[in-house]
């Protein structure tokens, strides 16, 4: 598997891959009436305003991440390729090009294969917060913050 920075030509395939991962990471959380395409939702949740980057795999996506300087802001896997290694290597890379002390991620109530990923890769629930759905605020979320004390 390969990690690298994100290109245009990649739209595509992360876009397909999130509206597919999304569905799975609201049906047990906010509900699938919430659900917007990451068309709908890039722009505006500020998918581009950090680093992305993809996993690729046999030339093929599977799964993509973004963060800033001290926040996983995305990750998302083929649901194909669930369970595989994907998203904890995806992970593993954004603490890296992170850079800093303590990284911090919002897991949403309900998504327990997510919460597991990240309490395994060190993270700690340290805040829980309910609000408006980032993205679709006419609906309310229950969202875990976590950190994770990279030195």
């Amino acid at each position: 598997m390969l990690i690298r920075p994100y290109r245009d030509d990649d739209w595509p395939e992360i876009a397909r891959i999130h509206d597919a991962a999304r569905l799975d990471e609201l049906r047990d959380s906010v509900g699938v009436a919430a659900f917007l395409t990451l068309a709908q939702t890039a722009e505006g949740e500020g998918l581009f305003d950090g680093r992305v980057w993809v996993a690729e795999d046999a030339g093929t996506v599977t799964g993509f991440v973004a963060h800033d300087d001290d926040e996983v802001t995305w990750l998302y896997v083929d649901p194909a390729r669930y369970r595989q290694g994907v998203g904890r290597a995806l992970l593993r890379h954004a603490i890296a090009a992170c850079g800093a002390d303590r990284i911090e991620v919002t897991v949403l109530a309900g998504n327990p294969a997510a919460l597991a990923l990240y309490r395994a890769e060190g993270f700690e629930i340290t805040e829980t917060r309910t609000g408006p759905l980032v993205g679709n605020e006419a609906f309310t979320a229950t969202g875990h913050i976590m950190h994770r004390t990279t030195r």
